[in-house]
């Protein structure tokens, strides 16, 4: 069973030497898994397709069908052979089923959310490429399940609040630093510095927290682990250097005592009373590996205590500003002189 698609515009032919893609009326080219289906159903079909034939009726060049027609015979195991005859390719043995990923609905509808979870870079240029791989995963999956996805679209969304606007280049060239364990160098702007400044760095990995892209790496000029927010860099290059990363070295445990991604050798409990109101806010929530809770009053009416095991007091000030009089601290003493400090500054202007 096919599911729905949108129909395709031509686009106008260009010179022969000049690849043309087929797009659909947002824009995406035709993938060339779609390609391959017709050219499958032309060989069940007895009709003897060739390149040129099918080079025309897609819109592409006969070099991509040849192309296609080789993945199909070496990787796909499909019988396909050309009759010098009939000027065209056929099966040597009947062909039922496309190979295909057998999926269910409901990791169907799993990739769909990964999707809109994507939906956050929308406006950025992660947006476009992001698509189209997630396009590239789905479109083969029309022979398993097949439902209406504007359905999907109407039930489920994300919303992205403060979303940073990405480099795709950067961020696909960090990412091979990282693969290929090889050290960058780069210009960096640490938060509240005027200028930026050079780094050279061994990246361990690439982490997004709270809608915001961050390298976490080794800085060689430093002697320290380090994190840097990606759109705080520039210039970077990738170097020659291999490096060999730490094996004790996973991302869970270096962001373990942290409430975001600023770490700290400190070594903090964290103890939050709040309202009821809030309680219930903020009981629906897994905010930190570390946390406990605890209700207050008769069956926590009377609200509830939160306690959490913190390296750095960085990032739990403002969440904790950001609860207003529903929260209240009652240890460390540092933490709420901190958060009394700041409320103040707020009402002086």
């Amino acid at each position: 069973m096919a599911a729905k698609r949108s129909a395709t515009q031509r686009v106008p032919k260009l010179k022969s030497s000049t690849k043309v893609a087929q797009v659909d009326s947002r824009g995406f080219s035709r993938p060339p898994l779609e390609r391959m289906l017709k050219l499958h159903r032309e060989l069940q079909a007895g009709r003897f397709p060739n390149c040129r034939k099918l080079a025309e009726s897609l819109e592409v060049s006969a070099k991509t069908i040849q192309r296609d027609i080789e993945f199909m015979r070496s990787r796909l195991n499909l019988p396909i052979e050309y009759d010098q005859l009939q000027f065209g390719f056929y099966y040597t043995e009947p062909v039922t089923n496309f190979p295909s990923i057998e999926v269910t609905e409901g990791e169907i509808v799993a990739l769909f959310v990964a999707q809109k979870a994507l939906e956050q870079y929308k406006g950025t240029s992660f947006e476009k490429p992001l698509h189209a791989a997630f396009r590239k995963i789905t479109d083969g999956l029309r022979e398993c399940v097949t439902f209406p996805w504007d359905d999907l679209d109407a039930t489920i969304s994300f919303r992205g609040i403060g979303t940073t606007i990405g480099d795709v280049d950067l961020f696909e060239t960090l990412s091979k630093a990282v693969l290929r364990s090889q050290e960058v160098v780069f210009e960096y702007k640490k938060l509240g510095g005027t200028r930026h400044e050079g780094r050279r760095v061994q990246p361990y990995h690439l982490g997004c927290v709270e809608n915001q892209w961050y390298l976490f790496g080794f800085d060689l000029v430093r002697k320290q682990l380090r994190t840097f927010a990606l759109p705080r860099m520039r210039k970077v290059q990738i170097t020659a250097l291999k490096f060999k990363r730490p094996v004790d070295f996973t991302i869970a445990s270096y962001l373990g005592g942290s409430f975001g991604v600023f770490t700290g050798d400190g070594k903090y409990r964290i103890r939050i009373r709040f309202d009821a109101f809030a309680a219930q806010l903020v009981g629906e929530r897994q905010w930190h590996a570390s946390q406990k809770m605890r209700p207050l009053g008769k069956n926590g009416d009377g609200g509830m205590e939160l306690t959490l095991e913190l390296g750095s007091l960085e990032e739990i000030m403002p969440w904790v500003l950001s609860w207003g009089g529903h929260a209240r601290v009652m240890e460390p003493k540092e933490l709420a002189e901190q958060i009394n400090a700041a409320a103040q500054a707020i009402l002086e202007g």
